[in-house]
């Protein structure tokens, strides 16, 4: 990898990542939507060329050579995975994403709790994939879901959370970052405050780990879900970290080979943790590409790549607040680089389709965050989520056409 020994040279960098060098429609592609997925650079595409050229086999199945390089490989970018959340390997369930994460824990783990009564507190924030999976086991058990509200800049309204951790909440579950508004939740503060009450947090990492350096022990929180694609790594790729104590307590999830020691029609008995959880073939291919994902960004510092987004942010945020009837959404201290907006008079489909037009990707629509959207008065937004591989030419490339845009529409 292009990475200086003191200083990170960004353009360098950026010329690992290979689609950056695209046209799209007759310009230069101006990528902004790392938080819906990042993109890849030489060392993963080739981690997994590399796999499927040399290595491919199952794994734990195999005793020949193949299997047992393939095995290595696999479990190999788990203890990465493990290093990279600073988390014993054996508490680290690969998924194929954050969805997948959440879903194990609400029905491995919440389902078989819960009961009429129960309360699930959830906030405003939350992506879909942490709604929804919430909303089925409430209806099954009988519990019922509170939310804590946003305060006018987007931060979570810690007056509201703490009002609402009362005796009957069993589970909170929480994103660390929003994928909408950027904010940073105080996820150690939230869950000490969750853990003096008994109830048990559940924190959706999704847009934290690629953009900042995560401690998980240092959180206090009992489940963390994260997703490989957002953070280098190849799509189907992710996975959950459990509290040891939980991880044995908790059913499996799917059933099927290699969640088992031992199977006869009478019985059947479980592997240990997390192979208990990991029921099937797994994307082996794409995991190894995502130990070369983790590989690739500790390389750089996970530190640095947080400076470089925060510089680049506030510049796009400088840009972006010079352009008449531009509304952006979350301000929120201590943000990540996401910045939601609207032009006046143009909706977000028109606004990210002209945008496309002259070469800027960003994302419309609802983010997956129905309530938020229903919060601030709006059927959706745009969004320019930045990565450590953008540059200040390209945010002025984006207020550039923004303009441009805005005097077609007006």
């Amino acid at each position: 990898m292009n990475v200086a020994s003191h200083r990170p040279d960004w353009l360098r960098i950026r010329a690992d990542f290979p689609v950056l060098t695209r046209e799209v429609h007759g310009k230069p592609l101006v990528y902004l939507d790392s938080a819906n997925t990042s993109q890849k650079p030489q060392s993963v595409i080739r981690a997994v060329d590399v796999f499927y050229r040399e290595h491919n086999a199952n794994v734990s199945r195999a005793v020949h050579a193949l299997g047992s390089e393939a095995t290595e490989a696999y479990e190999g970018a788990r203890t990465k995975l493990a290093g990279f959340l600073n988390v014993p390997a054996d508490e680290l369930v690969l998924t194929s994403g954050t969805t997948f994460a959440l879903n194990l824990v609400a029905y491995s783990f919440a389902l078989p709790r819960l009961k009429a009564g129960d309360a699930l507190l959830l906030t405003r924030m939350e992506h879909h994939a942490n709604i929804v999976p919430w909303q089925l086991v409430a209806e099954r058990t009988g519990a019922s879901i509170k939310v804590v509200e946003i305060t006018p800049e987007g931060a979570l309204d810690l007056d509201d959370l703490r009002a609402k951790l009362t005796g009957d909440v069993k589970l909170m579950a929480f994103t660390h970052v929003s994928n909408v508004l950027g904010t940073v939740n105080p996820v150690a503060e939230i869950c000490r405050e969750a853990r003096k009450r008994g109830v048990i947090t559940v924190v959706d990492g999704s847009q934290a780990t690629p953009h900042r350096r995560v401690d998980i022990p240092a959180l206090g929180c009992d489940f963390y879900a994260f997703t490989g694609h957002k953070m280098l790594g190849p799509t189907g790729t992710g996975g959950l970290w459990a509290r040891r104590e939980h991880l044995k307590a908790m059913p499996p999830f799917l059933g099927g080979g290699e969640m088992i020691r031992e199977v006869r029609f009478e019985k059947t008995v479980y592997n240990d943790p997390p192979h208990k959880f990991e029921a099937g073939t797994p994307n082996i291919a794409g995991v190894v590409g995502l130990g070369a994902a983790v590989d690739y960004l500790q390389a750089i510092g996970m530190a640095e790549i947080e400076a470089r987004e925060q510089a680049l942010l506030r510049l796009a945020e400088k840009r972006l607040s010079a352009i008449p009837g531009l509304r952006m959404f979350g301000t929120a201290p201590g943000k990540a680089a996401v910045i939601s907006f609207l032009v006046e008079g143009a909706h977000a489909h028109d606004l990210a389709t002209l945008l496309d037009l002259e070469g800027i990707a960003v994302r419309s629509g609802h983010h997956c965050a129905h309530p938020l959207m229903a919060h601030f008065g709006v059927p959706a937004t745009c969004r320019a989520s930045l990565a450590f591989y953008n540059t200040h030419a390209e945010i002025e490339a984006l207020g550039d056409a923004i303009e441009k845009v805005r005097k077609l529409l007006a």
